[in-house]
């Protein structure tokens, strides 16, 4: 992927600029914030994308492919898968349909609730999320884009931040990035 020629300014500086001389100053840095961790996600799935397009994946397949490769007997309920993932049932719905249409995973019966299913991955579909870690592990998860130790911090205020919104509550269990 070519790496597009940099912007003469930082946009989000500007737009920081034009909250303040618009009377927002009081919210400017909040405005900065949001719209730099946009940006920064437009980035990093760009890259993913990139990484990923030899492979035919998208990341949502990735990473249900993944979960599923991670799991003890390669398979999950539907609703685990969901709530895992993060994302509505809908959504794990829609991407078994693509997965399975591959032949990358396959709905089974749960073994001992009726009304569920399980999502199994199939050996073509851990030989091509094996193949699409190496990939990424290779063209994006080696270098990130920052040095190790403010990669570290990165973490540890997105996961304070991630914490404060809610998103997870390990309880007295310290957060990996504490």
């Amino acid at each position: 992927m070519a790496t597009p020629r940099p912007l003469p300014l930082d946009p989000i500086g500007e737009a920081h600029r034009q909250w303040d001389a618009h009377g927002w100053g009081d919210v400017a840095d909040g405005m900065a914030a949001v719209t730099s961790l946009v940006r920064a996600q437009q980035i990093v799935m760009a890259r993913v994308d990139e990484a990923l397009r030899p492979t035919g994946l998208t990341f949502s397949r990735y990473e249900l492919l993944m979960l599923l490769s991670f799991s003890r007997s390669g398979a999950l309920p539907m609703a685990v898968a969901s709530a895992r993932l993060q994302v509505h049932p809908t959504s794990v719905t829609n991407t078994v349909d693509r997965l399975e249409a591959a032949n990358l995973v396959k709905r089974v019966p749960h073994p001992s609730d009726r009304r569920a299913t399980l999502i199994e991955i199939t050996t073509a579909g851990r030989d091509l999320v094996g193949r699409a870690t190496a990939d990424l592990n290779d063209r994006v998860f080696a270098r990130p884009g920052l040095p190790p130790d403010r990669l570290r911090l990165l973490l540890t205020l997105l996961a304070e931040f991630r914490r404060a919104a809610g998103d997870f509550d390990s309880g007295d269990t310290p957060a990996r990035w504490s």
